[in-house]
């Protein structure tokens, strides 16, 4: 079965985007993207909630090259992308599908198709509502060296508590800490 796999940029007080949606505080070089684009190739799905899929196809379609490595955009651009939606009418960035139903139904169909493993990039809401599910396979928290103060929590409305087990870190020279979560009832 595939693996729900949630990726962050998150600040060491615990927000993934500032109070206006911000990401201008994300630490990014050479060696973070060259991390993220093997990241990619162990993926063949990106699942995204509507606010972040319409904010990524308003950027990956015209990246360019001077911000981003050339592998990242090539997958950006091409792996499937599936937007969690109930009022989202068209997904036209190249390989993208819309699911609208019964978040649990839509994932578990996704998760039981063959492939390799799905990752989720933003979408807090989405990842928050998986979380709540027990849907999240792994979670993949970069921790940037940056306090915001204020911000969007990368959980939100999460009534009980999940146990996670560290399974893996990984430091990068730009100080960004790379930490590998499995929830600590997790089976495969």
């Amino acid at each position: 079965m595939r693996k729900i796999i949630v990726s962050e940029m998150v600040s060491v007080d615990g927000f993934f985007s500032g109070p206006k949606g911000e990401l201008d505080w994300h630490n990014v070089d050479a060696e973070f993207q060259h991390w993220a684009a093997e990241q990619l190739n162990a993926m063949d799905t990106i699942l995204f909630g509507r606010v972040t899929y319409e904010g990524m196809v308003g950027y990956w379609p015209n990246a360019s090259t001077k911000d981003n490595i050339p592998e990242i955009i090539d997958k950006m651009n091409n792996l499937h992308k599936v937007v969690i939606s109930k009022t989202l009418q068209k997904a036209n960035w190249n390989n993208s599908s819309i699911a609208s139903g019964d978040l649990n139904e839509e994932i578990m169909k996704l998760k039981q198709q063959p492939g390799k493993d799905v990752v989720i990039f933003g979408s807090g809401k989405l990842v928050s509502g998986l979380a709540k599910l027990g849907l999240v396979d792994e979670y993949r928290l970069t921790v940037n060296p940056v306090v915001l103060g204020s911000g969007v929590p990368l959980f939100r409305d999460m009534k009980k508590r999940i146990r996670l087990k560290l399974i893996k870190t990984k430091t990068f020279k730009s100080g960004n800490v790379l930490l590998y979560y499995r929830p600590a009832k997790y089976k495969r």
